[in-house]
């Protein structure tokens, strides 16, 4: 049941999200649906050995490359989820700040519920 619900307050949170920021278009809700589950798998697969392998970039960039990391990612994530579309790098880079705020907001409303 937990899973259900953080996927949809996932999708709830790239509904927000793509409605606050003009560079990113989200056509309905099963796009969206389809990018939290996709973001959900790259993310629990794919990222933490790319944060392995870019360790020294990391380091050196004192984590900036973190947030690069973020953004190849986003962007992976609309082109293999058709019906999301975001316009450049500098609009998936804010995507990835400002989902990362409205999810800790909708995390928190959710928690605070219980």
């Amino acid at each position: 049941m937990h899973l259900i619900i953080s996927w949809i307050l996932s999708t709830l949170a790239i509904i927000v999200t793509a409605y606050i920021l003009p560079g990113i278009s989200v056509e309905g809700i099963m796009p969206a649906l389809v990018l939290a589950v996709v973001l959900g798998a790259i993310n629990t697969f794919l990222r933490p050995i790319l944060i392995i392998l870019t360790l020294p970039l990391s380091i050196i960039t004192l984590g900036l490359f973190a947030l690069v990391l973020n953004t190849l990612l986003i962007m992976l994530a609309a082109a293999i989820v058709p019906g999301v579309i975001i316009a450049n790098f500098w609009w998936a880079l804010l995507f990835g700040i400002v989902l990362a705020l409205v999810s800790a907001v909708l995390k928190n409303l959710g928690d605070s519920k219980h």
